[in-house]
Parts: C-alpha cells; sequence; structure tokens
C-alpha cells in the first residue's frame, strides 16, 4: 500500500499564453506525483482537482480499495487555476490580482499538465486520467484534446461541456455572492462575507439531492441538523478567496468541447476506453446529459452511480457505498 500524504509541489510555466489570447504572468500549477513511472511511461494515471478543492482532497481516490493503492500506478494530481494554489487570483502578481486576473478555460489546465507530464516524464502516455466534477470536466477534455495520449478516462460526475441548467444553477450561486455591497466588482478592500456566506448556503442545496435531506443523511458527516449542515458550508466559503471561487466557477461554465468543434465531432475523437459515472440523484450533471455525451463517443460505457448523495456522491472519500462503486468501474476499466 502506498503511503497518503499531502505534498504541495510547483512547476513554474513563465507567462502563459491562454486560448483567448490573454497572458498568466509568471504562471505556476501546483501539483503531487504519488509513486513512480515505468520505463515506458505507461503507467501514468492524471487526476486534476475539483470545484472549491485541492488536489490533496483526491487522495482517498488512491486510498483503501482503489486498484490505484497497489503503487503499480504513477499517480500525478494537479490543482486548477484559479482555486488558489495554482496560479489564482488571490496570488497573481499584483498586476493581474484580483478581478484583474485573466479567463481561463479547461483547455488552459491541460495544456498546462500535459506541460508538467514533459518536464516529469519526458515519454509518457496516460493509463487513465480520472476525476470528479470539473476533473471529471478536465479528463473529457484530455481525451478531446490529445486523443493520442490518453488510454482511459473515468469521468465521475460529470460532463464535457457545461448544460444549460447547470449554467443557471451556477449564475445563482455567482448572484448570491456579487449581491453583496463589499464584493465592488471584485475589487473588494475586505472579504465579502455576507455574499460567500449566501454562496455556501445556495451552493448546499444544490450539492446534495432532495433525499439527502428528507432521509437526515448529513447525520452522517456528524451534523445532527440541516442548519448545523449550512454553517459550515458558511465556514468553508468564508475561508476561501471570493476572487477564487468566481475565476475557477467562470471556467466550468465556459466548458466546451475541444479546438472548438461541436460537440458530436469533438466527442468523436475521443479513442480512449471511457466510462462515464454520473450520479442517480446528482441535480447539474444529470444522467441524461451523461448518457447523451457517452452516446456520441466511440464504445463509451455508462454506470450510474447509485447513491442519494447527489453531486457529492462522487466526491473523494464522501460516500463510502458510492466509493466501492467508483473502485469496482475503475478497477474494471483498468483491467
Amino acid at each position: 500500500m502506498i503511503e497518503l500524504i499531502a505534498e504541495k509541489n510547483f512547476m513554474s510555466l513563465g507567462d502563459l499564453p491562454l486560448q483567448n489570447g490573454q497572458v498568466i504572468e509568471d504562471a505556476r500549477l501546483c501539483y503531487q506525483v504519488v509513486g513512480r513511472a515505468n520505463s515506458a511511461g505507461d503507467n501514468i494515471v492524471l487526476i486534476p482537482s475539483y470545484y472549491g478543492g485541492t488536489h490533496w482532497g483526491s487522495l482517498p481516490l488512491l486510498g483503501a480499495g482503489s486498484p490505484l493503492a497497489s503503487g503499480d500506478y504513477c499517480v500525478v494530481l494537479t490543482n486548477l487555476f484559479g482555486a488558489g494554489w495554482s496560479s489564482s487570483p488571490s496570488n497573481a502578481k499584483a498586476g493581474q490580482r484580483g478581478a484583474d486576473f485573466p479567463r481561463v478555460s479547461l483547455a488552459d489546465n491541460v495544456d498546462a499538465q500535459h506541460r508538467l507530464l514533459d518536464a516529469l516524464f519526458g515519454e509518457w502516455r496516460l493509463a487513465l486520467v480520472c476525476g470528479w466534477s470539473m476533473g471529471g470536466m478536465q479528463a473529457l477534455q484530455w481525451a478531446m484534446r490529445y486523443p493520442e495520449r490518453v488510454e482511459r478516462i473515468l469521468p465521475i460526475c460529470a460532463t464535457a461541456q457545461c448544460w444549460p441548467h447547470n449554467w443557471v444553477f451556477l449564475e445563482g450561486v455567482r448572484a448570491a455572492l456579487c449581491a453583496d455591497s463589499q464584493w465592488q466588482r471584485g475589487r473588494y478592500s475586505e472579504p465579502p462575507r455576507a455574499g460567500l456566506r449566501a454562496f455556501g448556503r445556495v451552493y448546499a442545496g444544490w450539492a446534495y439531492s432532495q433525499a439527502f435531506f428528507r432521509n437526515g443523511l448529513y447525520r452522517e458527516l456528524g451534523f445532527n441538523t440541516v442548519e448545523a449542515l449550512l454553517e459550515y458550508w458558511e465556514s468553508d466559503h468564508l475561508a476561501q478567496d471570493a476572487n477564487d471561487l468566481l475565476c475557477t466557477l467562470r471556467t466550468w461554465q465556459d466548458a466546451a468541447p475541444a479546438n472548438g468543434a461541436s460537440l458530436a465531432s469533438a466527442l468523436a475523437c475521443i479513442r480512449a476506453r471511457t466510462l462515464s459515472m454520473p450520479g442517480s440523484s446528482d441535480l447539474y450533471f444529470t444522467v441524461e446529459d451523461a448518457r447523451h455525451e457517452a452516446s456520441l463517443i466511440k464504445g463509451a460505457r455508462v454506470q450510474v452511480l447509485q447513491s442519494d448523495w447527489g453531486h457529492c456522491a462522487g466526491g473523494p472519500g464522501r460516500d463510502l457505498q458510492a466509493m466501492a462503486q467508483i473502485f469496482a468501474g475503475m478497477e474494471g476499466l483498468l483491467r
């Protein structure tokens, strides 16, 4: 069994050109490597981070019961631009800090990860790209953008593009944050605390399912009441930077097929063995949207993640029954 200890490494990318013509000045990518690449460089697994999370938040995907726990794979975990560890509004150079940070796409994130893998391994091929939520969106982006480099993908509670209802949900939480008079279009002198609290409360209603609340499943997380859970979501978002949250939210909303192609043509380019695992009760990355996308990918399979935990069913380490389903799906895909 591999030992899971969170580490933070940084790769300097210099001035990084983006798809929209903007540049991140003195860009950096935060990452961790667990395990060693083999001589052929074909045992590498990439796990990109999810919205509001960090690369170490994905470490449970390497934990007990996971086929990645054997030590046979070299796992690279990365952080999204805008999320606070890789280049973000909160840590950018003075001229790009806060509201002046460039607009970053999923393709920009994937291209930077490609550069990281080149620097780490020279010759390489990804045995698997796996991730939850925006991590899964990046897995699909990888398979569309670099089909010759990816053997398998496992997007969990994710789709290749941001479908309209998903986009509207994100507009709602964004509006809740920006309604705070302290927001000042991102040029705040003090954090917009009321907006951050509202963002967290609204988001909690979407992150889980109706059954999660009706059946009191929040008690499994250690909360005796719904109010206690909402207070946790408030405090969690108060600890985050408002511009960082909205930077990565825009990346999510802008998610689209690679290379400017139509959805059908972009997904048809995927060569990777694909297992899509949408959540049965996910309110915004829906089973219907995931099934439609999978129908456009040659040989793709859909295995619905059965859980009342909503979108959070796919969260690494959250719902143990869901994790068992994910590990079984991953094991079959790798075999």
